[in-house]
């Protein structure tokens, strides 16, 4: 069998192992210490807008710990994008709060600011004013910010802006992650940059970045015994982890440049396929392309493809299929357009790692030539 070609893999700097290597050797073997401390100031700086960052276990944890900050509460609604991962999604159901899903618009594939604002209206009409919007820079594309902010602004409802796919993208030169009352990173395995696990919350303040940290160590009182008198959470960053973190932002902007490169290459190689369309860069739009995504002409042709690059041991995989369409939200409001359920029918991610190598793009490529010569 020819070798796997995956979607996103990790891509190590090199770097890493001084960073854990002084971490064991000077027995920082906890949730503390130099490199959380490191990675949490480098990424401040990259993000340079006098921002504070808190590393956590997961975007998942800073999500919710986000919400909590937001005192989003049992029976509370909160706005959320339906085109995105789950993990947008979940953390207010943790909360006992219920998501009310708005559809995405065409020029980003993020959320719909027409359908944002008919959504906001209804729910105020009906006795529930959301406590919160969770909105997503889907594919390290940024949402139209602007439009966003300024109708919550509006309504005077707080944003969580979801960067855990945008990590190194930017609107109007302002970088992806500094945009929300409070914002979200991620680090998984198959992130821009990873920690194997991890993720970071980016704070306003320092105050509640204190607050974030207090909460993700177990929420302990000032006391010389244990005493707690709130709700903790074990979520914070080992510094082990953090030490990859340290080691791979050493080579964020060259991963960035990488994967923006591979979605040039696949645009030109299939510039004569008139079934395959890319979503463009609108003006003031800088997107990290985390993953290069397609639409097909139609279901068929799109599910057809990701068979055809399966037989090869090719990883690809369809868009997110939207939360609205979940069975665990089935039953959640939504304020629909069409453009996301559309989006799932026809669209596929393609390898887009960073650690691709010349050989490899050449063989999806080739792959995916040769299935459109045979249709």
């Amino acid at each position: 069998m020819k070798p796997k070609i995956w979607l996103s893999s990790p891509h190590m700097s090199g770097n890493e192992q001084s960073y854990i290597k002084e971490a064991f050797e000077s027995n920082w073997v906890a949730p503390l210490g130099p490199n959380v401390n490191g990675f949490e100031s480098d990424l401040q700086n990259y993000l340079n807008e006098n921002v504070h960052v808190a590393a956590l276990a997961s975007g998942t944890s800073a999500l919710h710990l986000s919400l909590i900050l937001l005192g989003v509460d049992n029976g509370d609604e909160v706005i959320c994008q339906s085109k995105t991962f789950s993990a947008s999604a979940n953390p207010i159901a943790y909360q006992g709060a219920t998501p009310v899903f708005v559809d995405s618009e065409t020029d980003t594939w993020n959320m719909c600011p027409i359908q944002l604002e008919i959504a906001i209206k209804d729910r105020i009409a009906k006795g529930k004013k959301p406590k919160a919007i969770v909105a997503v820079h889907l594919y390290g594309m940024p949402y139209k910010v602007e439009e966003i902010n300024k109708i919550a602004s509006k309504y005077k409802i707080p944003v969580v802006e979801d960067s855990a796919e945008s990590l190194g993208s930017h609107y109007r030169n302002q970088n992806c992650g500094t945009f929300g009352d409070f914002s979200i990173l991620s680090f998984n395995g198959n992130k821009i940059i990873t920690t194997s696990g991890g993720g970071a919350i980016v704070t306003k303040t320092l105050e509640h970045k204190e607050k974030a940290v207090f909460l993700a160590t177990q929420a302990r009182d000032n006391a010389p015994h244990y005493q707690h008198s709130h709700i903790g959470y074990n979520y914070r960053m080992s510094n082990i982890v953090a030490g990859i973190g340290r080691g791979q932002m050493t080579v964020l902007d060259s991963h960035v440049a990488k994967r923006r490169s591979n979605h040039e290459f696949y645009v030109n190689a299939f510039k004569h396929i008139d079934k395959i369309t890319f979503l463009q860069e609108p003006e003031g739009y800088f997107s990290n392309r985390w993953l290069t995504c397609i639409l097909l002409d139609s279901e068929s042709t799109k599910e057809g493809l990701r068979l055809a690059l399966e037989k090869e041991n090719i990883e690809s995989r369809p868009l997110w299929k939207p939360m609205h369409q979940q069975p665990i939200f089935k039953d959640a409001p939504k304020y629909l357009n069409g453009v996301s359920d559309d989006l799932f029918k026809r669209g596929l991610c393609l390898p887009s790692g960073s650690n691709l190598t010349d050989v490899e793009l050449d063989r999806v490529t080739s792959s995916i030539n040769t299935y459109f010569a045979s249709c």
